[in-house]
């Protein structure tokens, strides 16, 4: 337990019981106990995130970057979005999987994957992979909107564009599809900047 633990929270950087738990699907109460001894041997630290309400620790020795130049689409099950909560209060991102939800009233779409650009989740895409046709579709495109903390930080639009379009091949490429295709009734504010990058 205290090597899941150990892994969960060098993944995390810093991360609630509920974070580190979740991480392998661990058991609260075990998961709880591994905290307690990986703290007593000083490979987790206590510490106070602004805005959160529990218990929350850090990874000993955890580096925090002056920068990251990550990027990629994120699956539902990606442990960075998996943690519903964890998701909303580090990234702003209130994200739900709406392919149980009828159609008429999804909001984003179907099978949607969040777009991580350097430290933010910069978009949301509906995807479709149509292998009769060797395309990917994309079948809704939005931006994110930057809290007044992120602002300073957040990528231009034609940069979240830009990268959201090579991101899109790179998919495309690793599907097997041979285009990237924006349906012509895609909805939200990147589909027609997207069609265009494309």
């Amino acid at each position: 337990m205290r090597e899941l633990v150990r892994i969960s929270a060098q993944a995390h950087g810093v991360g609630s019981l509920r974070c580190l738990a979740d991480y392998f699907r661990l058991e609260t109460a075990s998961t709880k106990q591994a905290i307690a001894e990986l703290v007593e041997l000083g490979e987790l630290e206590p510490v106070t995130v602004r805005g959160w309400d529990r218990e929350v620790w850090l990874a000993a020795g955890a580096r925090i970057p002056r920068r990251t130049d990550a990027r990629a689409l994120l699956v539902p099950f990606d442990p960075l979005v998996f943690e519903r909560r964890r998701l909303l209060e580090l990234f702003g991102m209130h994200y739900r999987i709406e392919i149980y939800t009828p159609a008429a009233k999804r909001v984003h779409g179907y099978y949607v994957l969040p777009f991580l650009l350097g430290e933010h989740l910069v978009a949301r895409v509906d995807l479709k992979h149509d292998r009769a046709r060797g395309v990917l579709l994309v079948r809704s495109a939005f931006a994110e909107q930057p809290d007044a903390l992120a602002a300073k930080t957040w990528p231009r639009a034609d940069v979240v564009v830009a990268n959201l379009a090579e991101e899109l091949a790179t998919m495309a490429r690793w599907l097997g599809a041979d285009a990237v295709e924006v349906e012509a009734d895609a909805r939200g504010d990147l589909a027609t900047p997207l069609r265009l990058a494309s």
